[in-house]
Protein backbone atom coordinates (compact mmCIF):
# COMPACT_ATOMS: atom_id res chain seq x y z
CA UNK A 1 0.00 0.00 0.00
CA UNK A 2 2.89 2.38 0.75
CA UNK A 3 4.25 1.90 -2.79
CA UNK A 4 0.80 2.76 -4.18
CA UNK A 5 0.63 5.98 -2.15
CA UNK A 6 4.17 6.89 -3.12
CA UNK A 7 3.35 6.49 -6.82
CA UNK A 8 0.18 8.57 -6.44
CA UNK A 9 2.16 11.28 -4.63
CA UNK A 10 4.70 11.39 -7.49
CA UNK A 11 1.85 11.65 -10.00
CA UNK A 12 0.31 14.54 -8.07
CA UNK A 13 3.70 16.29 -7.98
CA UNK A 14 3.89 15.99 -11.78
CA UNK A 15 0.31 17.21 -12.22
CA UNK A 16 1.26 20.31 -10.25
CA UNK A 17 3.66 21.18 -13.10
CA UNK A 18 0.85 21.29 -15.68
CA UNK A 19 -0.73 24.69 -16.31
CA UNK A 20 -3.61 25.94 -18.41
CA UNK A 21 -1.79 28.44 -20.68
CA UNK A 22 -4.31 31.14 -19.76
CA UNK A 23 -4.30 30.64 -15.97
CA UNK A 24 -1.21 31.05 -13.72
CA UNK A 25 -2.22 28.14 -11.43
CA UNK A 26 -1.54 24.42 -11.96
CA UNK A 27 -4.41 22.14 -12.95
CA UNK A 28 -4.25 20.15 -9.71
CA UNK A 29 -4.70 23.21 -7.48
CA UNK A 30 -7.40 24.49 -9.84
CA UNK A 31 -9.38 21.37 -8.94
CA UNK A 32 -9.42 20.02 -12.50
CA UNK A 33 -8.24 16.53 -11.49
CA UNK A 34 -11.17 14.44 -10.30
CA UNK A 35 -9.61 10.97 -10.06
CA UNK A 36 -6.15 9.37 -10.13
CA UNK A 37 -6.16 5.59 -10.16
CA UNK A 38 -2.82 3.79 -10.57
CA UNK A 39 -2.98 0.08 -11.47
CA UNK A 40 -0.51 -2.75 -10.83
CA UNK A 41 0.25 -3.03 -14.57
CA UNK A 42 1.67 0.51 -14.61
CA UNK A 43 -1.32 2.20 -16.21
CA UNK A 44 -2.94 5.18 -14.53
CA UNK A 45 -6.51 6.31 -15.12
CA UNK A 46 -7.04 10.03 -14.69
CA UNK A 47 -10.41 11.75 -14.84
CA UNK A 48 -10.09 15.47 -15.31
CA UNK A 49 -12.21 18.39 -16.39
CA UNK A 50 -11.64 21.82 -17.82
CA UNK A 51 -12.60 25.27 -16.56
CA UNK A 52 -14.84 25.59 -19.64
CA UNK A 53 -16.20 22.87 -21.96
CA UNK A 54 -14.92 24.69 -25.05
CA UNK A 55 -11.40 25.26 -23.68
CA UNK A 56 -9.14 25.91 -26.69
CA UNK A 57 -6.12 24.47 -24.87
CA UNK A 58 -7.65 21.02 -24.22
CA UNK A 59 -5.29 19.11 -26.54
CA UNK A 60 -2.23 20.89 -25.17
CA UNK A 61 -3.23 20.26 -21.54
CA UNK A 62 -4.13 16.59 -22.09
CA UNK A 63 -0.86 15.92 -23.92
CA UNK A 64 1.12 17.68 -21.18
CA UNK A 65 -0.65 15.60 -18.49
CA UNK A 66 -0.01 12.39 -20.43
CA UNK A 67 3.69 13.15 -21.02
CA UNK A 68 4.40 14.20 -17.46
CA UNK A 69 2.48 11.38 -15.75
CA UNK A 70 4.13 8.81 -18.04
CA UNK A 71 7.52 10.17 -16.94
CA UNK A 72 6.84 8.98 -13.36
CA UNK A 73 8.81 5.85 -12.48
CA UNK A 74 6.57 2.80 -12.67
CA UNK A 75 3.95 4.40 -14.92
CA UNK A 76 3.70 2.79 -18.35
CA UNK A 77 0.64 4.61 -19.69
CA UNK A 78 -1.60 7.47 -18.60
CA UNK A 79 -5.19 7.15 -19.75
CA UNK A 80 -6.79 10.58 -19.59
CA UNK A 81 -10.56 10.94 -19.63
CA UNK A 82 -12.16 14.39 -19.91
CA UNK A 83 -15.37 14.54 -17.86
CA UNK A 84 -17.84 17.35 -17.24
CA UNK A 85 -19.76 15.84 -14.35
CA UNK A 86 -19.67 17.37 -11.86
CA UNK A 87 -19.20 20.70 -13.62
CA UNK A 88 -16.11 22.57 -12.44
CA UNK A 89 -16.52 25.74 -10.41
CA UNK A 90 -14.12 27.95 -8.49
CA UNK A 91 -15.03 26.32 -5.16
CA UNK A 92 -13.02 23.26 -6.30
CA UNK A 93 -9.77 25.25 -6.18
CA UNK A 94 -7.32 24.99 -3.31
CA UNK A 95 -6.93 27.97 -0.98
CA UNK A 96 -3.56 28.68 -2.63
CA UNK A 97 -5.16 28.81 -6.09
CA UNK A 98 -7.94 31.11 -4.88
CA UNK A 99 -5.36 33.41 -3.30
CA UNK A 100 -3.21 33.44 -6.45
CA UNK A 101 -6.21 34.34 -8.61
CA UNK A 102 -7.52 36.97 -6.21
CA UNK A 103 -10.62 35.12 -5.01
CA UNK A 104 -9.63 35.51 -1.33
Amino acid sequence: MNEFLEKEEKIVRMLKTVFDPEIPVNIYDLGLIYRIEPHDDGTVDIDMTLTAPNCPAVDFIVEDVKMKVESVEGVTEAIIKIVYDPPWDKEMMTEEAKLELGFL
